[in-house]
């Protein structure tokens, strides 16, 4: 491993349980050593009748949006053997849920081609003239209400099929802690905002600390300024792929000596 970009470098890698594998494979491929210790839980849903409401009238509906991988592959595994509604104009905010739902046989879905968001996918000509549309948004409890909230502002009629809740890892606390406590950390990835409050609460008292020298990959510029406002750095916006991420750790430290 000695030589390559990433040799000796050891990267923490964020993203919820069954979904760092890609990322890792690429540090790995450029000599670095990652770390999986998730930031952030996907759980079931304890109550799913609302999610089934909109299932059940999903004839009805003109389009469908998918909010990230998360939001399709738990709402299609809900779905199970239903057919789907060959009408559906599908739609998701970036490269990672269309890829879920190419892999699923679905093809045509309407995707930003530049940064992956609401904001990206609401710039869209396709979005721009939703008056009387019904569409459903497939994505997990909560989160950010921009995306519906500007549909119907635009006079859509717009529900939201949660499938999935985010929760804070049981167990992740002392993994992040003894991975510093064990030896040098380089560099950390985050996937989310909420993944990013969540690695800041699971380190808890020495976040700051130990945040504050170590680099930050992000894949969006809000994240990095919620970085910046806790005081964290240096932050890297990577952009939202794997291949992007490893790229930019890749970029960062490829010129750096190892200490």
């Amino acid at each position: 491993m000695k030589g390559l970009p990433l040799s000796g470098r050891r990267i923490i890698v964020t993203r919820p349980k069954g979904q760092s594998e890609a990322l890792s494979a690429l540090i790995r491929q450029a000599g670095g050593e990652p770390l999986e210790i998730p930031a952030l839980e996907i759980r079931d849903l304890a109550e799913l009748a609302p999610f089934y409401s909109v299932i059940n009238r999903l004839d009805s509906f003109d389009a469908a949006i998918f909010v990230s991988r998360n939001a399709v592959r738990k709402a299609f595994a809900l779905i199970g053997e239903r057919p789907w509604p060959g009408h559906l104009q599908l739609a998701t905010v970036g490269n990672g849920s269309r890829e879920e739902l190419a892999a699923r046989g679905f093809s045509g879905v309407i995707t930003p081609g530049g940064q992956s968001d609401s904001e990206a996918l609401l710039a869209m000509r396709e979005f721009s003239a939703v008056a009387g549309r019904r569409i459903a948004i497939f994505r997990g409890e909560g989160g950010r209400s921009v995306l519906g909230d500007t549909l119907a502002a635009r006079g859509a009629l717009v529900e939201h099929a949660a499938c999935y809740r985010r929760a804070l890892p049981a167990a992740g606390a002392a993994l992040l802690v003894s991975a510093w406590e064990g030896g040098k950390v380089d560099a950390v990835t985050v996937s989310s905002g909420e993944g990013l409050a969540n690695l800041i609460a699971m380190l808890g008292a020495g976040a700051a600390e130990r945040l504050a020298a170590t680099a930050l990959f992000v894949p969006h510029p809000r994240i990095a300024d919620d970085a910046a406002r806790q005081g964290l750095g240096p932050v890297t916006v990577a952009g939202p792929g794997d291949a992007q991420t490893a790229a930019a750790l890749v970029a960062y430290f490829g010129g750096a000596s190892y200490n």
